[in-house]
């Protein structure tokens, strides 16, 4: 009988091992001024609709220590699953605004409408409605803003309707004056409930616990990753964590699994944590770039999309950490085609039954700096230009333009049998670069090749 199950154990692995990962371009669009955030909408009537904003920093021409302006524009797009040769993007709108530092989409419509939340420079945080043009198209329309400080950015936003609940409605945000504001969104209004100063520098990035939203995550430049309890204010952290060695700027918790938190850093380190012990990380993954944002898959509990900045766009697979396995997490496909700083991405709920025409697949690994025998120089300048931070080895030494940063980063390649009872995956993503001002839209392919087939047939039924 054990040889038997040996045998069984020894096909079952075959099988896990042989999958095909395959990232294919579907669009690329200019969007002129520089790219940092790009969400799909979660709202099942809407999730062909996506949506990308822009941040350009103009320097005062006539002297130097003039005050910059910065402007944004966001685009509004609708994907189209045709089989043709047409591209699947159609721009339906685009809004000159304030630089555009986030977007996030309520999970679930409010009165019926999806809507869109917007962090800009000038410090206020935008509510738009998805509504139906008299064209018969659809726009975004202005629902409400508000300021949540004079004289600083609002840097990041979320909703706090991760897991499908409308009641109670809010959102929190942060700052570039290290502060955090919950607002709650009730008749179509935006107001305050409470704003505190979480951290000594930019608080980067603000995140709900999606299981308990009185729960709230907090990263900043001080290096900090700190909670909070909204029960029993904010006058005191329920932890300060600083298992980050940079700043930390993301953070997604995950919907589909409970306690379970991704931050990731400018020091290239994505950690997932169990939020009952916060002071040691389930695991750790260098990933080769600073990590900018975290997006957990809107469906699959084990993939982690990360946009790595200065090493491109790569999909984890977070199974093992679950599990207590320990290590890094595997990269299971990476998206390479981007030439600038990789900021926002996310993954469409848009189902790709259809083929849908696409280029040559885009697999390859760069070009990977595994001699090097330390870590080399980076060079990182904020989405804001408020600051550079760089990390370099004992010598001093550079890292090219477009070569892997780390000879830590995770080799791209299916480690695991993820699809969760289905025979393939295919997704929809979209992910935007920065000083190169380009959206991509981009399909992932990861089903079984023949010899899973063939090491199935002799499994035991």
């Amino acid at each position: 009988m054990s040889a038997v199950r040996t045998q069984q154990k020894r096909y079952a692995e075959q099988a896990v091992m042989a999958w095909k990962s395959k990232t294919r371009n579907l669009q690329v669009f200019d969007t002129e001024l520089s790219a940092d955030t790009v969400e799909w909408c979660p709202v099942s009537s809407s999730n062909d609709i996506l949506a990308c904003g822009t941040y350009q920093l103009q320097k005062g021409a006539e002297e130097q220590d003039a005050t910059p302006s910065r402007t944004g524009r966001l685009y509004l797009f609708e994907f189209r699953q045709e089989a043709s040769l047409s591209p699947p993007l159609t721009e339906l709108q685009r809004m000159d605004t304030a630089a555009i530092l986030d977007l996030k989409w309520c999970h679930v419509p409010l009165s019926g409408q999806a809507v869109l939340g917007m962090a800009v420079a000038t410090g206020e945080l935008q509510l738009y409605t998805l509504s139906h043009s008299q064209e018969g198209g659809r726009c975004l329309q202005t629902l409400s803003n508000l300021e949540v400080g004079t004289e600083r950015l609002a840097l990041s936003l979320d909703w706090s309707t991760g897991r499908i609940d409308s009641s109670d409605v809010r959102v929190v945000c942060s700052d570039s004056a290290g502060c955090i504001s919950v607002l709650s969104l009730a008749e179509g209004a935006l107001t305050s409930l409470s704003q505190w100063k979480a951290h000594d520098f930019e608080a980067w990035i603000s995140a709900f616990s999606y299981w308990d939203t009185q729960l709230v995550y907090s990263g900043g430049d001080d290096c900090r990753l700190k909670g909070w309890d909204l029960r029993v204010g904010p006058s005191c952290p329920t932890f300060t964590c600083k298992a980050h060695s940079m700043g930390v700027c993301s953070i997604h918790s995950n919907p589909h699994r409970e306690h379970i938190l991704a931050t990731g850093s400018y020091d290239e380190q994505v950690l997932l944590w169990d939020g009952r012990n916060m002071r040691k990380p389930l695991s750790e993954t260098p990933t080769g770039g600073g990590v900018w944002r975290l997006k957990w898959h809107p469906n699959n509990q084990h993939l982690l999309l990360a946009a790595c900045m200065h090493n491109d766009f790569h999909i984890l697979h977070c199974r093992s950490a679950f599990e207590g396995g320990g290590g890094a997490c595997p990269v299971v496909a990476s998206y390479i085609l981007h030439n600038s700083l990789a900021y926002g991405a996310d993954w469409s709920q848009v189902s790709l039954e259809a083929q849908v025409p696409c280029s040559p697949p885009a697999v390859e690994p760069k070009e990977s700096l595994t001699e090097s025998g330390g870590h080399l120089r980076i060079q990182y300048e904020s989405p804001t230009a408020s600051f550079d931070t760089a990390l370099e080895d004992d010598v001093g030494r550079y890292i090219p333009e477009g070569l892997a940063a780390s000879s830590g980063t995770p080799s791209a390649g299916p480690a695991f049998n993820s699809t969760e009872g289905t025979t393939s995956l295919s997704c929809l993503l979209a992910s935007c670069s920065f000083y190169d001002h380009m959206l991509h839209v981009w399909r992932w392919d990861w089903a079984p090749d023949d010899v899973q087939q063939k090491s199935q047939q002799f499994l035991p039924k």
